[in-house]
């Protein structure tokens, strides 16, 4: 439901109610998971999906019942393994689902979808069993959700974590600000960066010296345009409480040693899930030299993705954008980057690597 705020939000404003369908429980293998959501309007609208496609058609169904009576549903879609694929089902898996109505005199709602199209974070409860299916509640007065810290969230995946309450009665929703990408340098290899990422899921921050670079008709998908010295740029949020996580990722792209060096050699004493930086073989050799003169230790140049990307083979600022978004995912989630035909395991719900950004967990409270 968070995840469709942007979507959502208007219809309400003008007095429209639509009908939420989210994911409740997940089974064996399914492309999306606990509380991903789609919703119907009543001119027959589509917004968002709970399944890539697979079990789509049955949902739409079941929220055009919910719009015509108001009453909340749960239904099941999928079968055995053996069974999944005439159920239309295609990855062999099975998903609960819970279609409700969302009003606009809703405010519990209307305000966890004002507070998550800000980008901050929310939580609320859902109600998933009877007399209350469909409700949307403060998850603070039914559990102890609000006095434990939650997880970081993956939210680039799109996916609110959802949490069984109590006698699994109420699931828990949230949603986290945007993971955040700093882009150092305003080239072209930055702009496409900067769109890339952005469509991603990523907020980008764009950073460089000269304001002719740096501008919002060079960058429109930036979150932010920082006219600064990258190095002391990063030295600040260094200092300041919850401007960086463990799912940040600082990418060097200036060309320029100058601005390079004192870059990294900030960037790689923060806390952040990922440092990288362009360059040739022999850039990126001169740069070590540089940084061990600077006092950074070889464990701290370990960290350092560089040259940034993937080998996707690609050369031009789109391509090579591509393969460093790749690189940093792969990072992000412990994986090896190789084709998904060439790896075993599962190929959804992977997890964050890093022990400070926890994926969203299904557990019971």
């Amino acid at each position: 439901m968070l995840e469709l705020a942007a979507d959502l939000l208007p219809r309400l404003a003008d007095g429209e109610s639509v009908a939420v369908v989210t994911v409740t429980r997940v089974a064996r293998s399914a492309p999306r998971g606990l509380g991903a959501s789609m919703a119907i309007t009543a001119d027959g609208s589509v917004i968002g999906s709970i399944s890539g496609g697979c079990v789509e058609g049955d949902a739409i169904v079941l929220a055009h019942a919910v719009l015509a009576d108001g009453a909340a549903r749960a239904a099941r879609f999928g079968f055995s393994d053996e069974r999944a694929h005439a159920a239309g089902l295609a990855c062999g898996g099975e998903v609960e689902v819970l279609a409700y109505v969302l009003r606009p005199d809703d405010d519990v709602a209307r305000h966890a979808l004002e507070a998550a199209a800000r980008d901050e974070r929310v939580t609320v409860a859902l109600g998933i069993r009877a007399p209350l299916e469909g409700v949307v509640a403060d998850a603070s007065g039914l559990s102890r959700i609000a006095a434990e810290a939650l997880p970081e969230l993956d939210a680039a995946a799109l996916l609110a974590e959802t949490t069984p309450i109590a006698d699994r009665a109420w699931l828990s929703v949230s949603q986290a600000p945007r993971a955040r990408l700093i882009v150092v340098g305003a080239g072209e290899h930055a702009a496409a960066l900067c769109r890339v990422a952005s469509a991603a899921g990523y907020a980008v921050t764009v950073c460089d010296p000269w304001p002719l670079l740096a501008t919002s008709e060079r960058f429109p998908d930036a979150s932010d345009i920082v006219i600064a010295d990258p190095g002391e740029y990063l030295t600040s949020l260094a200092e300041q409480a919850g401007s960086i996580d463990a799912r940040t990722a600082v990418c060097v792209l200036s060309h320029d040693e100058r601005i390079d060096i004192p870059a990294l050699h900030a960037a790689l004493g923060m806390n952040v899930g990922f440092v990288g930086a362009m360059g040739a073989r022999s850039t990126v050799e001169q740069r070590g030299l540089a940084l061990r003169e600077r006092g950074v230790k070889d464990a701290d140049l370990a960290r350092l993705h560089s040259p940034l990307g993937l080998d996707l083979g690609g050369s031009s600022p789109e391509e090579a954008a591509v393969a460093a978004i790749a690189e940093i995912i792969a990072s992000r989630y412990g994986t090896s980057g190789v084709p998904l035909r060439d790896a075993r395991g599962p190929i959804h719900a992977r997890t964050p690597a890093s022990p400070a950004s926890p994926a969203p967990t299904c557990s019971p409270l």
